[in-house]
């Protein structure tokens, strides 16, 4: 029973994932390798693409204040971020947002041995009452990425057609205004700590690794639609007047621990249900997931060629930041080495 379990996990994965590639070692198998019972998994994925990405805010911003105030602007009807491609000939986001593959940078030196993109290995324990009893731990190693993002913009939410033949919403064309034209993310190889259920480990995902490499963010650029088609003057009585958004463009952001080319991470991941004061009925803090990042010492920053009005002005240099460190407070007047993150809707 135990084993025909496992492999209806491991089934329902692979469906839920449209077959992906994966290979899977059973109890019998694994234990002679490693001396223990357990199930691993190896995600052999080459490539992920996505067409479109959307997030829908489906009440919009409410109205507030006259034109002109800061907030000013909203109608109280559905919006939606957009992740899509950015219509680039040649580009690997012409026709998709988001393109997601293996970091082959310097002959593979940040992929994992196996050349999987990543590494499962799972475990289910009894753990102790005293700990909140049973859990699943998952040791995950995953291998460096190469992220391509398209072009990302707001426009308005279609509205969803009880009659229509797909689960698709999307959005409208027409009211669209893109906000950043993209960016690409390179990562190193990771491990992370995942268990679910009782996890004593302290939160549900732990990561605790180093980046070999680094963290590097590319061709970012900043878009600003407040400009478009606006005049900046004039030649006699004749309008200067632009064409497009204004941009402001960077080509590389390297982050990594201080003096070193490594990124030292060390996270904790937890996910709040709602608290109430007191244990009563009265909503203290709404349900949110808290990310911990604890001190891994400074960083340094290395941000090359920054470019303002387009892409294509003139650089006006790099930007160079040694040892930056964040700090948060537990009480008034106390500061802890690493950062707090919270993400809730509203």
């Amino acid at each position: 029973m135990k084993k025909f379990t496992k492999l209806a996990l491991v089934s329902s994965i692979a469906l839920t994932t449209n077959a992906m590639a994966m290979q899977a070692m059973d109890d019998t198998a694994l234990s002679a390798t490693t001396g223990q019972d357990g199930l691993s998994i190896g995600i052999g994925i080459s490539k992920i693409e996505i067409e479109k990405l959307l997030i829908h805010d489906n009440d919009g911003l409410a109205a507030k204040g006259a034109a002109g105030d800061a907030g000013f602007g909203g109608t109280g009807n559905a919006g939606a971020i957009v992740i899509k491609g950015n219509g680039v000939d040649g580009n690997a986001n012409k026709t998709h947002g988001i393109v997601i593959g293996a970091n082959y940078d310097d002959n593979g030196a940040y992929l994992l041995t196996s050349r999987n993109l990543a590494d499962l290995v799972i475990d289910t324990d009894a753990g102790s009452t005293a700990a909140g009893g049973a859990f699943i731990n998952v040791a995950a190693q995953v291998s460096g990425l190469d992220i391509k993002i398209g072009e990302i913009g707001v426009s308005a939410s279609n509205t969803i057609d009880p009659n229509a033949t797909n689960i698709r919403r999307g959005h409208s064309d027409s009211n669209y205004n893109a906000i950043l034209s993209g960016l690409e993310i390179k990562t190193g190889k990771m491990d992370a700590n995942i268990q679910l259920g009782a996890a004593p480990q302290g939160a549900m995902v732990k990561l605790n690794t180093t980046m070999v490499g680094g963290l590097e963010i590319k061709n970012l650029g900043i878009l600003d639609n407040s400009t478009k088609e606006k005049a900046v003057g004039a030649v006699g009585t004749t309008a200067i007047t632009t064409k497009e958004a204004g941009e402001i463009f960077i080509e590389s952001i390297k982050i990594a621990d201080a003096d070193s080319k490594d990124l030292t991470l060390n996270q904790d991941i937890q996910v709040f249900n709602d608290a109430y004061v007191g244990g009563g009925t009265t909503l203290g803090k709404a349900a949110h997931i808290r990310i911990v990042s604890n001190d891994t010492g400074a960083k340094d920053q290395y941000i090359k060629g920054i470019h303002l009005g387009s892409r294509t002005a003139a650089s006006i240099g790099d930007m160079e930041v040694q040892g930056l460190q964040t700090y948060y407070s537990t009480s008034q007047g106390s500061y802890t080495k690493g950062a707090v993150i919270t993400i809730s809707g509203h």
